[in-house]
């Protein structure tokens, strides 16, 4: 048998060995949670676009909670200061710090929505009512997306994982596990919201 013959009966067999070995599969894996990660980022940014609009329109109903409007307006910069790149979705130090800071951020944010119990008034401010509808909005996709990006990173981890594309995460891509979201320390906790309006 001449070599060129050889060549082209073991062709076949190497690709099927590469295709096997997650040669496509893991950058294909890492391109979905990238995606998921891109998609939860654009939520955690509309909510932080809304938020200022949110606290303007409260102002002027709830001048004395000026407490309320700084915590948020607070915890919404301070969210903003942490940043997290695709590439450090490895890192689990990292996306801890964003997880907390956006924890915190959503902490802040519900006694500001529930501000409209303590001002009757503020119930009937469409201006309200509608960014209020809006942030709820945010947070639900925000939990959407959140679970989308956390089976996207299973499925990834998975896959660099389990053989044969384990063989292929290492030696071609030197993959590492992406880090999931979990709920921040006290998320079980409800939080105390007083507007002192007992009199």
């Amino acid at each position: 048998m001449t070599a060129i013959r050889r060549l082209k009966l073991l062709a076949p067999i190497a690709a099927v060995s590469l295709a096997a070995c997650g040669i496509n599969s893991v950058p294909t894996a890492e391109e979905n949670v990238n995606a998921k990660w891109g998609n939860l980022q654009s939520e955690y940014q509309r909510r932080s676009d809304l938020i200022p609009n949110l606290v303007e329109t409260v102002k002027g109903y709830a001048q004395q909670e000026s407490k309320v409007l700084i915590e948020v307006t607070q915890a919404r910069a301070d969210a903003g200061r942490v940043q997290l790149s695709a590439a450090d979705l490895d890192d689990p130090a990292k996306v801890r710090a964003f997880n907390d800071a956006q924890s915190r951020l959503t902490q802040a944010i519900i006694p500001l929505q529930r501000l409209q119990e303590a001002y009757p008034d503020l119930k009937s401010n469409q201006n309200f009512l509608t960014l209020q509808s809006q942030i709820e909005g945010t947070e639900n996709s925000i939990l959407v997306a959140r679970r989308d990006y956390n089976e996207a990173v299973q499925a990834y981890n998975t896959r660099i994982r389990t053989f044969p594309d384990a063989i292929g995460a290492k030696v071609f891509y030197g993959a590492e596990p992406k880090v999931p979201f979990e709920a921040a320390s006290g998320a079980q906790e409800a939080p105390d919201v007083n507007f002192n309006t007992a009199g």
